[in-house]
């Protein structure tokens, strides 16, 4: 795993002496120990992890190069009991300490063997044992991780350490709702889980978890005292002659059981029964983490609420107790309190009523000093339209009325009555020309005919261009005389009716509020935006002075008092209920 190492030793303490020796070599015997001494003995004297640098001597063709002596120290039980030191290629500074890890991570294994072995006091001949039963461990943890399921892993993992120690059967179970249930049998696919057998070792497993420690039958002498009536059962009725059962554990809590079975002239000695408790230790949480991925999705959703609900029941996770807390309180909040149920709405403010000023006749526009927006008085002039063809027509009409009474005239002494009555005629039809012309004249100037606010038309552009007999030049509408229209949209139009009252903000004014009553809701709808809105027409209970047609805002219109969760998941809850009746059958 490490690049470029040139060399290694491993020196360790002698179980007689207590002095520091050579323990193992590579890769060329005891060559590789002497330029490996110095960082050795510092990593023993300072008992940490060193690094020396040293130049090491090339042939004759080459030149001296670098090089480095890495070392780290072994401890076991607060003791320095040996060193590792290597002879490495250079390399920057961040991947020396990461040799240094690779070190401390490596020899670990070295510190547990020790550690088993009573450290430095170890006796001659126990190193073999320990190595052995070290392999039995790692075979039996390797063998459960090697397959996906838990009940495969459980299995194989009872039936090879079954063939291991020579039992005769092994039984693992876990702990479910406060008692043991078992799970796996040595060389057994398939076992009934209602049987005798299978109820007796549930009854030993139980035995051992309520008393939280190793039981073994027969007591050993000089061994602890145990409670063994389970065990005695077991014993009994299915001819067992030893039995050994060890707790299963996962942090500080129990998991689990194993349930070791021999024949009589096999009791279970100390070293074994040390073997399996420092084997449950290791493969304890093995087995409990496959057991926990190896179920339903719905066993996995339980367990979560259940332990939730240990962490909120029992002591300590304050926060969590906290955050339930306030979240029940929010649900409570939501579920029975009420509040103002408002419809909201685009509004626009429109006049009652609209007065047009049209154009009398065909003319031009002479002045005009008003335009949209303005506030007009009564009388006052919106636009003046040029007279000089009308008077100029006037005098024209004039002249042929004169010209037509001497005609007339004319007959009357000749006694020629025909002629007279013609001239007559056309005289009046004069006069009727003149009378249409002082009616054009006294229409030249438009006014206003109330008090009002020019809504539409600006011809202070447009002086001097033609406008056509009846068109539309202003629109005024009368002051304090509005109504206001919403654009309510058709998911809320069900929950607005005729007298209900409600509170509108204008952009112009957002600090200040206005209320109203509904009036009138049309039966017409128009779409904008993609979607379909309903006119709603309502009174103002009060005009501001400022007001003034074509303001825009937002109303709101008073629904009721209901429930805030309706409030809030109103329209979602409608659009799941339209989307489930458009897909069902």
């Amino acid at each position: 795993m490490i690049a470029g190492v040139g060399g290694g030793v491993v020196i360790a303490a002698s179980p007689a002496t207590g002095r520091f020796a050579p323990a193992a070599f590579w890769p060329d015997g005891r060559r590789a120990a002497a330029h490996l001494a110095e960082a050795a003995e510092r990593a023993l004297a300072e008992r940490r992890g060193v690094v020396l640098k040293r130049e090491a001597a090339g042939d004759r063709a080459a030149p001296s190069r670098e090089r480095y002596d890495v070392a780290y120290p072994i401890q076991a039980n607060g003791k320095i009991c040996g060193v590792v030191a290597l002879d490495i290629a250079p390399r920057p500074e961040p991947e020396l300490e990461a040799v240094l890890r690779q070190l401390q991570w490596g020899s670990g294994w070295l510190e547990v063997l020790v550690f088993r072995l009573g450290a430095t006091r170890l006796e001659p001949g126990s190193a073999e044992a320990a190595r052995q039963r070290l392999q039995i461990v790692l075979d039996l943890v390797a063998g459960a991780l090697g397959h996906e399921r838990f009940y495969g892993a459980a299995t194989a993992f009872v039936t090879t350490l079954a063939n291991r120690l020579g039992c005769e059967r092994v039984s693992l179970g876990f702990l479910k709702r406060g008692r043991m249930r078992v799970r796996a049998v040595s060389h057994s696919a398939d076992f009934g889980k209602q049987t005798n057998l299978v109820r007796a070792i549930g009854a030993a497993m139980d035995e051992a978890l309520d008393q939280g420690a190793t039981v073994v039958y027969p007591p050993r002498a000089g061994g602890p005292s145990r409670v063994t009536r389970a065990h005695v059962v077991l014993a009994c009725q299915h001819e067992v002659g030893a039995i050994c059962t060890v707790l299963l554990a996962e942090g500080r809590r129990f998991v689990g059981a194993l349930t070791l079975e021999r024949t009589g002239d096999r009791p279970f000695d100390p070293a074994t029964v040390e073997f399996c408790e420092a084997l449950s230790a290791v493969i304890g949480p093995v087995l409990e983490v496959q057991r926990r991925d190896d179920r339903w999705l719905a066993a996995k959703a339980a367990e979560a609420v259940r332990h939730q609900l240990e962490h909120l029941i029992g002591p300590r996770h304050m926060i969590l107790k906290l955050t339930v807390l306030g979240l029940a309180a929010v649900v409570s909040l939501l579920a029975f309190a009420k509040a103002d149920y408002r419809v909201s709405a685009r509004s626009v403010m429109e006049a009652r009523t609209r007065l047009a000023a049209v154009a009398p006749f065909n003319g031009y526009i002479k002045e005009a000093p008003v335009r949209a927006g303005d506030v007009v008085r009564q009388s006052q002039v919106l636009a003046v339209l040029d007279d000089r063809e009308l008077r100029l027509e006037r005098l024209k009409w004039l002249s042929q009325v004169e010209q037509y009474i001497k005609q007339r005239d004319q007959a009357v002494a000749k006694r020629d009555a025909a002629a007279a009555q013609i001239a007559s005629a056309q005289m009046d039809q004069s006069r009727a020309q003149l009378a249409l012309l002082d009616d054009h004249l006294s229409r030249t100037r438009l006014v206003s005919p109330f008090e009002g606010s020019v809504v539409s038309g600006d011809l202070s552009q447009s002086i001097g261009a033609p406008v056509e007999r009846g068109q539309v030049l202003f629109e005024i509408a009368p002051l304090a005389d509005y109504r206001l229209v919403l654009q309510v949209d058709e998911h809320d139009i069900a929950s607005v009716a005729v007298g209900q009252r409600g509170e509108l903000l204008l952009t112009a004014w957002p600090a200040d509020s206005v209320t109203f009553t509904v009036e009138t809701i049309t039966p017409v709808s128009t779409a904008r935006e993609g979607r379909n809105y309903f006119r709603v027409e309502a009174k103002l209970d009060r005009v501001p002075d400022r007001l003034r047609p074509g303001m825009e805002g937002i109303g709101k219109v008073m629904a009721g008092r209901r429930l805030l969760v309706w409030i809030w998941t109103r329209q979602a809850i409608d659009w799941v209920r339209l989307k489930a009746w458009a897909w069902l059958p």
